[in-house]
Formats: structure tokens, sequence, C-alpha cells
């Protein structure tokens, strides 16, 4: 190896190891290290940009907006009721669901259809009986199962066909990756169906936890002057006014920390009581005199009897800026008018005092807010608003909008399966006429783009470039190369697929596909055999994250409102990665090898 290959390889493992413990946002370090490389003189000026005016990166951000277009209108909600409708079979309704969900993720980007059902299916399941937790993971491995089904699928495709197309070769067609994605679609929602859905965890989300077990909501409130039980004892005002709720922990006036709070410890004047109740118990306690409860603004829990308040639930998303921040740290009242009431980790109780809680991705949180707040926040990038109590109206949009939206893109989507448009040409076009025919307005579009997303794909092409430039790429894939020769052409594709499945569930899909884009591309050239094919692979097991939330956005949406751990993933995940993997490698054996 040259001092410059050690020096790429030694950044990208500082890379990855920062990047899987989570140290900063993923667009950042991507971003720091092509800066680095470009300092370095490891890859010049046009190498480092040549993300940023990539095709494949410019169509996924077209797609984020039509795909907001879609989402605003509501016609994909519609859609699900119409199916779903009042059910006394959570197995039936799954096999209804699933299937035209898949479909659908092939044509439209698989993030904002997992955003926009998880609060749709979490009410219907609520409304009948069954547990959200049955119906999330579903939802998010259906939709990324079907990204598989087309070259827009997921941003991933579009990523590795702009790679293809920089290379100087020919990219997808638009149904190339329909010979694997299909089959593996099939297989994979009947694994979801039957076996994993006999794995899945009975849960409940972080607001069912809230009205069903009375101490899975934190809760503090301030003891007044004029509280009827100030100088008693814990025990008397358990008798009575606070009877129901449970005192974790009592911080007094001059910051001393009772902690844990005997049956005999006093109550003082200024006294800020740590509990958890339930929230009609809260909604009780706010009301007794000399009580105030701390929402995180001047607002009570009162103002939800009128229709300018609701309680919000939303998900801290894996790229916030929240994350690793205290809630009072973050500012978060003043910065989002909105108080924090409850916070929720893997559908546990944390006992600690509310402003004082780290945020880490997959939190949920129990917010009391305007009515405003979803429309203002339902596209940002720090959380993802799952649920509300009471959705304003104004998101129940035109139906007629939404039909057109819809049909708009399908028709620009037929002129690319034709070969009259590019994918780029196509959504550009696209772009245009839902602007001119107001279906969006110029305000919203900058709302509707994840622009992490887009910095980590196009700052991810300059990495890529400095292990071809430097040489790396050619190392790693001769040395793959001698372990897996003995292997045949099939079990180099598997070894490209596992190589490639780690790194998704370990960073990120899109950052994974370019890390192994040019390793492939050199394994196909050292063996003399056709490319298409283990770029393929590529595609495939960079989008198929089932193993870890981390790996793929959608899996974290859902990681919250579902009451998942970690290890529940692990479980339903793993038999699916290997299902996909033996196909994947088997389909693509056969077909071009």
């Amino acid at each position: 190896m040259t001092v410059e290959m050690i020096f790429v390889a030694i950044m990208i493992i500082l890379m990855l190891g920062l990047l899987l413990f989570e140290v900063a946002r993923a667009d950042f370090i991507i971003f720091f290290f092509l800066v680095l490389f470009l300092l370095s003189g490891t890859i010049t000026t046009e190498q480092a940009l040549s993300g940023f005016s990539n095709e494949g990166m410019l169509t996924v951000l077209l797609l984020f907006i039509v795909a907001g277009a879609i989402q605003k209108h509501g016609i994909i909600e519609n859609f699900i009721y119409g199916i779903l409708g009042k059910s006394k079979s959570l197995h039936i309704s799954m096999v209804k669901l699933l299937a035209p969900i898949s479909f659908a993720s092939g044509f439209l980007n698989n993030t904002p259809i997992v955003i926009t059902l998880t609060p749709i299916l979490r009410d219907w399941a609520r409304d009948n009986g069954f547990s959200p937790s049955k119906l999330l993971i579903p939802l998010s491995y259906a939709t990324i199962l079907g990204g598989t089904i087309t070259m827009i699928g997921t941003s991933t495709n579009l990523i590795v066909n702009g790679l293809l197309i920089n290379a100087g070769v020919g990219g997808f067609s638009f149904f190339t990756l329909s010979i694997v994605g299909v089959p593996i679609t099939l297989v994979g929602l009947i694994y979801i169906l039957t076996v994993g859905y006999k794995i899945l965890p009975n849960n409940l989300g972080a607001e069912d936890t809230i009205r069903k077990e009375a101490k899975e909501f934190l809760a503090e409130a301030t003891i007044g002057e004029k509280f009827e039980y100030v100088n008693d004892k814990i025990i008397t005002a358990s008798k009575n006014s606070l009877k129901g709720i449970y005192i974790i922990e009592i911080i007094r006036e001059d910051g001393q920390h009772i902690f844990p709070v005997s049956a005999h410890t006093f109550i003082r004047k200024g006294d800020n009581l740590i509990f958890s109740a339930t929230l009609s118990k809260i909604a009780e306690v706010e009301k007794l005199k000399g009580i105030s409860l701390k929402t995180g603004t001047d607002d009570s829990l009162e103002v939800l009897q009128n229709d300018n308040h609701h309680l919000v639930e939303a998900v801290i998303s894996h790229n916030s800026g929240l994350v690793g921040k205290t809630i009072r740290s973050s500012l978060f009242r003043s910065t989002y008018n909105a108080g924090v009431i409850a916070v929720h980790r893997n559908n546990q109780r944390i006992t600690s005092r509310v402003g004082d809680i780290v945020l880490k991705p997959g939190d949920t949180l129990l917010l009391l807010a305007e009515n405003s707040f979803v429309q203002r926040h339902q596209h940002s990038h720090n959380f993802y608003v799952v649920s509300t109590v009471n959705p304003p109206e104004t998101l129940r949009q035109s139906n007629l909008k939404g039909i057109l939206a819809l049909g708009l893109l399908l028709v620009m989507i037929f002129s690319v399966t034709l070969g009259m448009l590019s994918m780029f040409e196509a959504m550009l076009i696209a772009v245009v006429l839902l602007i001119i025919t107001r279906l969006i307005n110029w305000s919203e579009i900058l709302t509707y783009i994840q622009f992490d997303v887009i910095l980590l794909i196009a700052s991810a092409f300059g990495i890529g470039a400095a292990m071809t430039q430097s040489g790396l790429a050619q190392f790693i894939a001769e040395n793959m190369l001698s372990f897996a020769r003995p292997l045949g052409v099939l079990g180099i594709i598997f070894i490209v697929y596992i190589v490639t499945n780690i790194f998704t569930e370990l960073i990120t899909n899109s950052a994974a596909a370019v890390l192994m884009f040019p390793i492939a591309f050199e394994i196909a050239a050292q063996l003399d055999i056709p490319y298409m094919g283990l770029i393929i692979t590529i595609a495939i097991a960079a989008s198929c994250s089932f193993i870890t939330p981390i790996g793929y956005q959608t899996n974290l949406i859902v990681y919250g409102p579902g009451g998942y751990k970690f290890s529940d993933y692990i479980k339903i995940g793993t038999p699916l990665v290997l299902i996909t993997m033996v196909m994947t490698s088997t389909i693509v054996y056969f077909v071009w090898y």
C-alpha cells in the first residue's frame, strides 16, 4: 500500500467509526472528510464538487419536491383509509395494505410514504383495537422492498445510476432492477405476513402507554404557597389531593434533590415535583390550587379545551440538531413555540427532569402545541410529526389537487419508461408544472427538500473518488478477489452483497453504495466479467437494511411510534436480510453470469 492509500484508508475507517457512534450528523461527518481529502490533495476540486452537480443527486432533490406535493394534498391518506376501512382481522388488513404500499414505493420515494402513513396506521390500529407495533415495522420493510422494483424507488438506486453515468457507462433503464426487485419483494412480503408477523412485538406506542400505564407519563409541577399541603408530609397529600400520582423526585427551591422520596418527606413551598401519572390525573393536578404544571410554555393543559391547542407526538430524527442536547439547552420552547410534556424512549419511562433529558434518535416527544405546529414543522429535519390528537383542518386539502399531482408524476414516469425523457428531465418538468398549476408554491419547496440527505449524497461522491484516485478501491478489490476467487463468481457476488449490507446497517444506504461502487467496478474489470450484475447487487444490498433502525431512514421513523426495541429489528430483520441476500445473489448470477 502507498502512503496515500494508507491515509485514505485510515480516514475512511475513522469516518465509519464516527458515523457508527453518531458523534455528529452523518451529512456533516461525510462533508468534513470530503473537505479533508480536498485540502490534502487526494482529490481535485472538480472531483470534490462532482457529487453536487451529479444528475442522480439532483433527481433525488426534485423527487423530494414532487413527493411533498402529493403528500400535501392527502391523496395517499384517503387511499389507505379506503383500503382498510373497518376490519376485525389485522392479518387480512396487512395483506390488503402491504402489496399496494410496496407497489407505490417503486414509483414514489419511500421516506415520504412512511412519514405520511405512520400516524394514519397508528390511529387506525388504535381505533380498531390493534397494536401499532404489528403494523409499523412491516410498513417500513414493505416500502424498502418495493423501492427496489424501479430506478426511482429509493435514493440509493438513483445514486448508483448517477455513479454509472459518471463512470462513462450506460445507467439503469427504468425497470433494470425489477428483475431482482419484484421477486425479493414478493417473497419478502410473504415472510413479513407469515413468520415475521409472529415475531413482531405486541407493543403499545408512547401515547397509548401514557393512556394505559399510569407510571409511564413523566411530568413536573411547582408547589406554590397556596397549596393546602405545604409543610405537610407526602403521605398526607397522597391520601387526598395527590392521590393516584407517583412522586419520583423532589427538587427544593435551594437546589437540594430528594431521591428517592419517602412517605414522610415534607412538601415545601417552591418544591418541584417530578412525578408520573395518567394524562387525566395530571390534568386534575393542574386544577389544584397552589400547583402549576410545567409544560415548557406559558400555557397549561386547560388550553386543550379550546380549538387552538392540541397534543402532538414527534420523533427525533437520526440527523436532528436536537440529538445530544437537553430539552432545556436546545431552547425547545422558544424555537418551536411548543412545550415538552413527556419523553419516551423505547417505550420505557425516563426518570429525570423533563428539561434535563438528553435527546437521542428515535425518542418520542409528547408536545403541547398550537394548531399551526404541525403545518410549520411537518417537513422539519429535526423530527417527524407522526401523530396529533386533533389534526388541523388545514392538512385536509383537496383530493382533486392530490389526484392531479399524482397523475402528473405517473405521466412523467411513463415518459421515462418510453425513453422520451431522462428521469432528471421528467422530474424537472414535473416540478415546473406543479408550480405553474399552483399545486405547490415557492415557499413550500424549501420545506420539502431534505438538505441533510442531499449534502450527504453529494459529499459521498467525493469520498468514492478518493478511494478510486488513491488506488484503495483497487487494493480492496484485489484482496477481496484473493479471498473470494476460489468461491467462483457466485461467491464473489455473495461477498459484495454482505460487505455492502454491513456498511448499510452501520452507516447509511447512500454512503454504503458510494463506497462499494468503485470496488465492485474494479472487481468486474479484474475478472473481465460484466459490471452490471455486481452494480445491481450493490444497489439492492444498500437498500435492504432491516437489521438496525439506523441503517435506513424509514426504520428510524417507526422506531419510537411503534414502541420498538433495537433487538426487535435484529429478530425480525435478520431472516429477511438472509432471504434477500440469497435471492439477489442467485438471480444476479443466473441472469448476468
